[in-house]
């Protein structure tokens, strides 16, 4: 029975394919007045235009781009076809596109396929998440019916993509509604449209189901789409970024276009501009966003070399790929030694040979550069920066660490300026990374936008106490305007204190100390009139099965494996160490539950407030005894730092001065 509906259902798609492909539109003079008929390569088109032959001339297009080599696109051109045929496609493109053959669509990777109907509702929105209906429209499936196609020879692919494709532009035609406008036609979603129709183009362009006719159209549609976002770009952000590096690579790769060389300048223009105000002078995407730090990284990039495809890379100035350059040794100094990078600001986890690609690209954009050259190899060539600790001040990313291996001992705070939407309230919050093991991963990506439901869900991710800072009553904090109080490396003491105006009439001072090169020891500061409940919290990674010892103020993992670590409060006031709901999300629309805890203690008057937590990472399962002892001199309200810290009867000595 199921494959009778199966077969059922593909004979009607097929049937409405072949109606499609006999009502297919004439072409008319009208036809070529976005073409610009005297580019080279085209003159044969040319001439049968001027003798009104339009059905001939085009035909003598379609046979231009069925043989045209000097346009080259990253993933796929006219050509390679022994690239794919016969070859494995992978698992998953061939589900999105057997899948689509049936009008079912992953619009959103966070969640499955969704059923859109034989008569395709191009409206239907499953799940109220914002991003599910904006990326149907970005027809991610589209490419990997192309790869099928070239893998396989199997003209249904061909048929139901030229099917598709007419079905969209009819049913999501610019001014339908302004709903529609808002969701088809947002920028971002029609320059991902253009970015990779010109893949998908290539992919099909030799079909014999792919027509002259077809073509028309298609070149059309690509017209109208990528001459919208110019006139339509995105305020600021990576957005712009994306939509102003698409348009230079729409104009690089259709350059028969008459808008084409606008379309260049125009990305060019955005792009030497952005770059200027969006990247800061440490290197840092001003979003705050490993993620889409490295997205920016990689549109920079691409603009770049579609410009040198266009022979305008001189457009460009020197500033440019230097900003570049700076950008990928930021990224490098927040990431840890599985290439891996905090998950700060709706980032999540991205996979160590991804990465390594990233950098081995980057490389060749940068061949003298040994650190670059270091990561695009896993050290087989090039070098280590000459530092382990390193700040970047202006976006507010610090990194202590005592080396780059796996074994090393790693920790990513944030405390940096505003940000933009990707931006949580979290100044303060760190990653602890210790022998190979992460141990206390940020909130994490989750969700970004819908109706009221899922907004909640994505305000409880965003949550300040979700996060390893302070918090007053368990509100999130007002503002991130993180201010260095002081930035210190030595060889057995690297320190941070920082100051964030996170409340109403209560500034948040926070000073770490890499002591050793092997633990921490962190003194939160609550300074101001501001009266309530403080908390200190802290996220653990949902597998460390944490023992919470309430009667001794620490918490401590019980990995198997004996790579374990001890948060303990030193305070000698009173406070109280609660069990908190923790999660975190490592992908897109999926959470998992993990350990979290918080100390808290009460603020009744605008007497100072403080917290002393040391993290320090043991091996085995018995925790080491920590005492910590104030020396005469010592004076926190000051900043005078003077300690004795005893750990299992080994006494360290702690002096040095909160301010520069």
């Amino acid at each position: 029975m199921k494959n009778l509906k199966k077969t059922t259902a593909l004979f009607f798609m097929l049937l409405t394919v072949c109606f499609s492909e006999a009502q297919e539109a004439s072409v008319k003079k009208e036809s070529f007045d976005i073409i610009n008929l005297e580019y080279p390569g085209l003159e044969k088109v040319n001439s049968l235009f001027k003798t009104a032959q339009y059905e001939a001339a085009a035909k003598e297009l379609l046979n231009y781009y069925r043989n045209r080599k000097s346009i080259k696109n990253p993933e796929f051109n006219v050509g390679d076809e022994a690239r794919f045929k016969g070859k494995d496609i992978g698992k998953s493109n061939l589900e999105k596109a057997d899948n689509a053959l049936l009008h079912k669509f992953q619009p959103q990777k966070g969640y499955g396929f969704f059923d859109y109907g034989q008569d395709i509702n191009w409206d239907y929105w499953p799940v109220k998440d914002n991003e599910v209906r904006w990326q149907l429209h970005r027809v991610t499936w589209w490419q990997p019916m192309g790869m099928a196609y070239r893998s396989t020879g199997d003209e249904k692919y061909a048929k139901e993509w030229i099917s598709q494709f007419r079905d969209w532009n009819k049913k999501n035609y610019l001014g339908r509604s302004k709903e529609n406008d808002g969701i088809a036609w947002r920028p971002l979603e029609v320059s991902d449209r253009i970015q990779s129709l010109v893949g998908t183009f290539n992919l099909f362009v030799v079909s014999p189901n792919f027509t002259p006719a077809f073509l028309m159209e298609f070149l059309e549609s690509y017209n109208k789409q990528a001459d919208y976002i110019p006139k339509n770009y995105t305020k600021d952000g990576n957005h712009l970024l994306f939509e102003a590096q698409r348009v230079l690579g729409a104009g690089a790769s259709f350059p028969e276009l008459k808008q084409a060389e606008q379309w260049r300048k125009s990305g060019i223009e955005v792009l030497n501009r952005e770059i200027k105000l969006q990247v800061l002078a440490d290197g840092v995407q001003w979003e705050l966003s490993p993620i889409y730090h490295v997205a920016s990284i990689d549109i920079f990039m691409k603009a770049y070399n579609s410009a040198k495809m266009a022979g305008m890379e001189k457009e460009f100035p020197d500033s440019y790929s230097k900003t570049i350059e700076k950008m990928i040794s930021a990224i490098a100094n927040i990431s840890f030694p599985d290439y891996s990078t905090p998950m700060f600001g709706d980032a999540w986890i991205f996979d160590k040979s991804g990465r390594m690609k990233q950098y081995l690209s980057w490389s060749k954009t940068f061949p003298d550069n040994n650190s670059i050259k270091y990561f695009a190899t896993e050290g087989k060539e090039g070098s280590l920066p000459n530092y382990t600790s390193h700040e970047l001040p202006n976006g507010g990313f610090y990194t202590f660490r005592n080396g780059w291996n796996e074994k090393s001992t790693v920790m990513i705070m944030k405390a940096g300026p505003p940000a933009e939407f990707h931006a949580q309230p979290d100044n303060g919050t760190f990653e602890l990374w210790i022998k190979g093991r992460n141990f206390t991963p940020d909130t994490g990506c989750y969700i970004y936008s819908g109706d009221a439901e899922v907004t909640k869900m994505r305000n409880w991710f965003r949550q300040t106490r979700i996060h390893s800072t302070l918090t007053l009553d368990n509100q999130n904090m007002v503002i991130t305007k993180a201010e260095q109080n002081k930035w210190k490396t030595s060889k057995n003491l690297d320190l941070l204190t920082y100051t964030n105006p996170s409340y109403t009439d209560l500034n948040h001072q926070r000073s770490v100390f890499f002591i050793d090169q092997k633990y921490f020891l962190i003194i939160d500061k609550a300074i101001g009139k501001a009266t309530g409940n403080l908390g200190i919290h802290f996220q653990l990674k949902e597998d460390s099965k944490p023992v919470y010892d309430k009667s001794n103020d620490k918490v401590y993992t019980t990995y198997e494996d004996g790579n374990n670590l001890l948060i303990q409060s030193l305070n000698t006031d009173k406070v109280t160490l609660k069990e908190e709901e923790g999660k975190v999300s490592y992908v897109y629309a999926k959470e998992i539950s993990r350990p979290a805890f918080v100390f808290e203690k009460s603020k009744s008057d605008d007497t100072t407030q403080q917290f002393i937590t040391i993290l320090y990472p043991f091996n085995g399962n018995k925790t080491p005894k920590i005492n910590i002892k104030p020396n005469k001199d010592n004076d926190y309200e000051k900043g005078n730092i003077s300690l004795n810290i005893t750990i299992d009867g080994k006494k360290s000595e702690i002096k040095t001065n909160l301010k520069d």
